[in-house]
């Protein structure tokens, strides 16, 4: 059998309808829609498959995503009984990641990421936070003027390192604004501030931080299969091990390219459960190992295909 490692999307992923084909083919998926919503008073079934606003909002899309991504990997799981090498996932993803790695019951993930959508929620409020993404500039450069311009009091930092050439900022969305000029004229492509009300993997979500890490000491179990972290790049397999770099996690940059430059070598293949092929694109930039998904049924059916070829 081949070496395989589980990936998990994060926000951003998410669209209207994720998760309907399993729903409708299987009971699992009825099941576990059924107890998250029951877990947390959410209709989850309005919330993946019809037009809503809450979609969009953080407290909501953690949860969902996560879902749907625990879903995938559990039918998966049900059909073809494969231990991965690792587990990993791009922000949000990496508590997605968790579960598979039999770290956290999925029914206490989703209550947890609920809360801790809450939580980056209320560090944000009032604050006018954003996001901007940039293109076809260095990570070097970006940094250097990110530091450069918090001397000068903006409130910007790196948040998520992609591929090489695309890199998220976060901070306050003015001080981003006033810096798509600067940023340009640095050798960036494009500057875009996102529309997004929270600002991820930044100071600003400090005080996210300890209110987070009770809910991680209740919910984590004492040993897990290997989960490599968004802020090391390195796997952790203990409960105080994610504790530490899950709280961290908020307001530390999401290293996802390195984490799979460091650890491609373990695997033969990367397979991402959930919504979409977000980190299947990512992965084509970055490495050579190939990438499958597994986002509806038919794509279930090709992988298990190509694994028990």
């Amino acid at each position: 059998m081949k070496k395989v490692a589980f990936i998990f999307p994060g926000q951003g992923s998410q669209t209207v309808g994720m998760g309907k084909d399993f729903f409708e083919n299987s009971e699992i998926a009825k099941d576990m829609i059924s107890k998250a919503s029951d877990r947390l008073g959410i209709d989850f079934e309005k919330l993946l498959f019809e037009e809503n606003e809450n979609l969009g909002k953080t407290e909501f899309t953690q949860p969902a995503i996560l879902l749907v991504s625990s879903i995938a990997n559990a039918i998966f799981k049900e059909k073809l009984n494969i231990t991965p090498e690792f587990v990993l996932g791009h922000s949000l993803g990496e508590f997605s990641a968790l579960v598979a790695a039999g770290a956290i019951n999925y029914l206490d993930a989703v209550e947890l990421v609920h809360k801790r959508g809450l939580f980056m929620t209320e560090a944000c409020a009032g604050g006018n936070a954003g996001m901007m993404a940039l293109v076809g500039i260095d990570d070097a450069t970006v940094e250097k003027v990110c530091a450069e311009q918090r001397e000068l009091g903006k409130k910007v930092w790196p948040a998520n390192y992609n591929i090489d050439g695309q890199l998220v900022l976060a901070g306050i969305k003015a001080d981003l604004e006033s810096l798509v000029d600067v940023f340009k004229s640095a050798g960036a492509k494009r500057a875009i501030v996102l529309d997004m009300s929270v600002a991820s993997h930044c100071e600003l979500l400090k005080s996210a931080v300890e209110n987070l890490k009770p809910y991680l000491q209740e919910f984590l179990k004492d040993e897990f299969l290997p989960v490599i972290s968004n802020v090391s790049t390195q796997a952790y397999t203990t409960k105080d091990e994610a504790i530490e770099l899950l709280a961290s996690q908020l307001t530390s940059p999401v290293k996802y390219k390195q984490s799979i430059t460091a650890c491609e070598d373990k695997v033969d293949l990367f397979i991402e459960f959930g919504n979409g092929i977000v980190l299947k694109g990512l992965n084509k930039k970055i490495t050579e190992k190939p990438t499958l998904n597994v986002s509806d049924m038919k794509t279930l059916e090709t992988v298990i295909g190509e694994l028990n070829d």
